[in-house]
């Protein structure tokens, strides 16, 4: 694709922020913890970016702002791992480790999902969507999801006439989501 954006250079975190102190680092690799499968042993060196040897800190942000886009995304999650992707900072696609989750217990909370809206008043969930199958790989092994999301649309008058599109969303190469339209932004 000619116009394609690297967000990540490999080599430095130039292009991304994060709100205060944070343990996001450039490292050579992970692998699980032989002791503690919940936390990765990090390999020096250059090509991925991990979020701290504890695997828990502060949101990290592209400093390139975006509407429509396609996003090639490569994740390893440690056992029992749980974050998410946003896009435009108000639609999430949730990272989760999902693997050997059986299908009828696949919910947008799965890898792959796409979030639910809240009502804090209810503090009650609606409007997520679950991806169509459970494509996890085991904790530890590579992933990738693939993501063609339209930004929503409004009018010249400020109305939305289009709510945000997940229009397709592959993860691990296989399809979960097509034409999901979001009502709004998600939790």
């Amino acid at each position: 694709m000619s116009n394609w954006i690297d967000l990540f250079s490999g080599r430095d975190l130039a292009g991304w922020t994060a709100k205060g102190e944070h343990a996001w680092q450039v490292v050579g690799g992970v692998h699980l913890h032989p002791d503690d499968r919940r936390r990765f042993q990090i390999s020096p060196g250059v090509g991925a970016m991990v979020n701290g040897e504890a695997g828990r800190t502060v949101d990290l942000h592209s400093a390139m702002e975006h509407g429509s886009c396609e996003m090639h995304l490569e994740f390893c999650v440690a056992e029992k791992s749980n974050s998410g992707v946003y896009l435009m900072g108000n639609y999430e696609i949730q990272i989760l480790d999902s693997f050997g989750t059986p299908e009828s217990e696949v919910s947008y909370t799965s890898c792959g999902g796409i979030y639910a809206r809240w009502i804090a008043e209810t503090k009650s969930s609606y409007d997520g969507h679950p991806p169509r199958t459970n494509a996890s790989r085991p904790p530890g092994e590579w992933q990738s999801l693939e993501v063609t999301f339209r930004a929503p649309q409004f009018d010249a008058a400020g109305k939305r006439i289009a709510g945000a599109c997940f229009e397709r969303v592959l993860h691990n190469g296989i399809l979960i989501h097509e034409n999901v339209e979001c009502t709004g932004p998600t939790r």
